[in-house]
């Protein structure tokens, strides 16, 4: 169990000490200041979990909990500890932890607002909250103790690969799981269960008289009809807290076997209105058992001795002996007249912190679960996005556009994770149109839309002109397909260099087997000075090639030309002689300038060389082409 607490004034102050309300004192205490329970001597040791004061670790303060009116509080030891010793400032964060040994021995840890890393996490954690108790199994920021939190939810930007990471520790393992999903029309009966009308095949009676008799056919058989009756239907609730029960009747030695229910989305849904009562079952006692059981409801209740019917539990004992002032808990659980939560039952859940406004999630609610943050990752599939014949790195893009993201908007919530836009096939390939309709549309409309000053670079066009989001797209006849020129644009404002793939290089002889099979046409090349070469100014598709390489500077490109694997009988695509081995393979050449360019290859060679111009010289020229 954790407490988090956020200091005040008169913490630090001469004179005061620090106080705790009830919910610290109660609940993560156990001390009744109410009733003027006697005063405690308890013990902290100092803990340097955040990269910072580890010349204090393991220092040891004995101080006294006492009862002060409508509060608890402790003597200055802590205090004078943190105040003069640590340095602590209004805001900082003090961390208790109890070592299990029943509130008298407790761990502490300090995290000044100067601390970068920690600090954003734990106020996050705690909601803004001034003092914030978490019902956990395990410290989360010690990785070696290898008992998984019971309650749990995976949290962070989209795409970070929250739901992959519980299939990972879930579903590959082998281990019984029963998956929902919230939304705003989920309530407690679409969670929990309800009587909902069924069809059920009955047999068709008649009246004669005053009695009713079966229907039947020729051959004497009674005719089926359908009817309309009600049954309690189970939902994921139901399913998976019946399960656990289950897999506990199920051993009379050793552990049961571990029940999931994982909830997607959860913050997209009401979770006051979807728990209802099941709230109070998330504190968890030490064991991992639910430390208040509550009532069921009638209908509930049938249904669960239906189907606990003769389940005997083998550790019966050792649960009843956690509620000591209540009568055989178990055979109540059984009965149906309480529900109560097994330790096998693991409630783990997702949240996409881009939709926090859907339906936040209170601050006694967050208390009761392990929240794990999932950071944007690299991982490391090689993903490229392919646009205009190039390869763009996919995680280089997501590094630059989060920047942008992280200068315009300030926050977190809205950067995008490496699994926001899937590659479709093995080879890692995220084409144009999924891009434009996943990475685009998000981008346009729930990232920039309030901040067009702050975006306007990277929406801008070749002509310096603003690109709309119609203008990522194109029309060819019924169909829309995706401006490639549009997006490769977008690309290049955010200074990511087009690679040309390797298996589509033309080397030595276009006979050869590697010979591109895509067989582009040039159509036109734009440069950023809103020069344009196109074969629609009647220019040939050789001469919108030739005037562009004119445009760029035929004694810049010659060196990187000369040294390009696209060869011609061995013979380089421009030089400053003719070479015979150019005619004896069926080429001729332009003489421009002392050069000698080569002519006859197919436009995919030359739409391969100038892409490679473009990144190796950083022009941000546009290559529209067709097929």
């Amino acid at each position: 169990m954790l407490y988090i607490r956020k200091l005040f004034t008169q913490d630090l102050r001469d004179g005061k000490q620090i106080a705790f309300p009830k919910e610290p004192s109660n609940l993560f205490f156990s001390f009744d200041f109410s009733n003027n329970e006697k005063d405690r001597v308890i013990t902290f040791t100092f803990r340097a979990n955040f990269e910072q004061f580890q010349e204090y670790e393991g220092k040891v303060i004995r101080t006294r909990l006492y009862s002060a009116g409508s509060e608890s509080r402790m003597d200055g030891e802590v205090k004078a500890f943190i105040r003069d010793v640590l340095h602590a400032q209004v805001n900082d964060l003090l961390i208790f932890k109890n070592k299990g040994t029943r509130f008298t021995e407790f761990e502490v840890m300090f995290v000044p607002q100067s601390n970068v890393k920690y600090y954003p996490l734990l106020v996050t954690l705690s909601g803004g909250d001034n003092h914030s108790v978490f019902s956990i199994e395990k410290d989360l920021f010690d990785s070696s103790d290898e008992k998984l939190p019971l309650q749990r939810i995976f949290y962070g930007a989209p795409g970070t690969g929250k739901s992959n990471t519980i299939k990972c520790e879930v579903d590959e393992k082998g281990k019984s799981c029963i998956r929902t999903t919230f939304h705003p029309d989920s309530d407690y009966s679409t969670f929990v269960g309800c009587y909902k009308p069924t069809t059920k095949r009955v047999p068709m009676y008649t009246t004669y008289g005053e009695k009713a008799v079966p229907v039947k056919d020729e051959n004497g058989e009674p005719i089926m009809e359908d009817r309309i009756i009600y049954e309690y239907v189970g939902q994921a609730f139901f399913q998976a807290y019946t399960e656990a029960w289950k897999k506990y009747a199920a051993v009379t030695e050793g552990k049961p076997a571990e029940q999931y229910l994982i909830v997607e989305e959860i913050n997209r849904g009401n979770c006051a209105q979807i728990f209802g009562d099941l709230f109070q079952l998330l504190d968890r006692n030490d064991s991992g058992f639910s430390v208040y059981p509550i009532k069921a409801d009638a209908d509930l209740k049938k249904q669960l001795a239906k189907v606990f019917v003769g389940l005997n539990i083998a550790k019966k004992d050792n649960i009843n002996a956690l509620y000591k002032n209540e009568n055989d808990v178990v055979s109540q659980v059984l009965s149906g007249d309480i529900l109560l939560l097994p330790n096998n039952l693991y409630i783990w859940a997702t949240m996409n912190t881009s939709d926090q406004s859907l339906f936040p999630i209170d601050s006694a609610f967050k208390r009761r679960w392990d929240w794990e943050f999932v950071p944007i990752a690299n991982a490391n599939k090689n993903w490229k996005i392919e646009v205009n014949g190039l390869h763009y790195d996919w995680w280089e893009f997501l590094v630059k556009i989060n920047e942008e993201i992280g200068k315009a908007t300030s926050s977190e919530d809205k950067k995008l994770g490496y699994f926001f836009c899937k590659a479709k096939d093995d080879k890692g390939i995220i084409d144009a149109k999924a891009f434009v309709s996943k990475v685009i549309f998000y981008l346009w409309n729930d990232v920039f839309k309030d901040f067009a000053d702050e975006s306007a670079t990277l929406f801008k066009a070749a002509d310096g002109e603003s690109l709309s989001f119609n203008d990522f797209y194109r029309t060819e006849g019924n169909t829309t397909a995706a401006n490639e020129f549009a997006v490769q644009q977008f690309l290049n404002n955010l200074k990511i260099d087009g690679v040309v793939p390797d298996d589509d290089n033309v080397v030595e002889d276009e006979s050869n087997d590697n010979v591109s099979k895509k067989h582009k046409k040039i159509r036109s090349v734009q440069f950023p000075d809103g020069t344009e070469y196109s074969i629609n100014n009647g220019l040939t598709h050789f001469a919108v090639y030739l005037e562009s390489l004119k445009k760029m500077g035929l004694d810049r490109v010659y060196p990187l030309i000369a040294n390009m694997k696209y060869y011609r009988n061995n013979c380089p695509m421009m030089s400053k002689e003719e070479l015979p081995g150019i005619i004896e393979a069926g080429y001729s050449y332009h003489q421009e300038d002392g050069y000698f360019i080569v002519k006859g290859a197919i436009d995919d060679t030359l739409i391969s060389i100038l892409n490679k111009l473009n990144t190796e010289l950083d022009l941000g020229i546009v290559i529209n082409t067709y097929e």
